[in-house]
């Protein structure tokens, strides 16, 4: 959804938190889901799989999944489904192919357990947890 060329978006039209390239700034040690809206998650696929298994977000916050497909010319995604990998879906970002990074911009959710599934390969799966 967002369109900044491979940089993770920070999702804030003003630049909030400009993404300063390399120093960070003291906006870097914030925990994820640690303030308001526009918090980052970073995910990534390697080998048919995700790096984690497990993600905790704010509950009635909006947030950021930078996303990180490292399989060359192998397309993923991160679909979020209620409850489990096989419940209602929630949110489903875009596939893309290849090493290739993106920014998927999340709306809040509520309290909960959710999974994040790729759409194409369903054995990726990991647990969202909400609160």
């Amino acid at each position: 959804a967002g369109g900044g060329s491979g940089a993770v978006a920070s999702g804030s039209p003003a630049g909030a938190a400009s993404t300063a390239p390399g120093t960070g700034g003291a906006a870097s040690s914030a925990a994820p889901g640690a303030g308001a809206s526009g918090a980052t998650v970073k995910l990534a696929a390697q080998g048919i799989a995700y790096d984690q298994a497990d993600i905790t977000v704010a509950a009635g916050t909006a947030f950021t999944i930078a996303f990180d497909n490292q399989d060359g010319g192998i397309p993923h995604n991160v679909s979020i489904h209620q409850g489990s990998p096989t419940g209602t879906a929630v949110f489903t970002g875009d596939i893309i192919t290849g090493v290739s990074q993106t920014a998927y911009s999340v709306p809040a959710l509520a309290a909960g357990t959710y999974a994040f599934v790729c759409s194409v390969h369903p054995n990726m799966v990991g647990t969202l947890t909400v609160k």
